[in-house]
């Protein structure tokens, strides 16, 4: 329990920083759910949007601070990396 008027606000504040970053957190996570998901499905159109909001998705925790930087282009880079290794074993057949 915090015992300062500074550390009680410490806290509150603390709160509210993680309940905003478990938000975006979350978002995030459904962001790729919905782009592996789509990927898998083997819809071109579909997944080329789902890729587009992930990515966005990501650069906009990356921008709020809540994933790193690296972390978020590493994750940007794999994502469509899968997509196009998928869809381009699909144009070559």
């Amino acid at each position: 329990m915090a015992n300062t008027k500074s550390a009680v606000k410490r806290n509150r504040q603390a709160l509210k920083r993680n309940a905003r970053n478990q938000a975006v957190k979350g978002g995030v996570k459904n962001a790729l759910k919905a782009a592996h998901a789509a990927i898998a499905s083997g819809d071109a159109a579909k997944a080329k949007a789902a890729v587009s909001a992930a990515s966005a998705a990501l650069d906009k925790a990356a921008t709020k601070g809540v994933l790193h930087a690296r972390n978020a282009s590493r994750r940007i880079g794999r994502l469509a990396h899968e997509a196009s290794k998928k869809f381009a074993a699909a144009v070559a057949k």
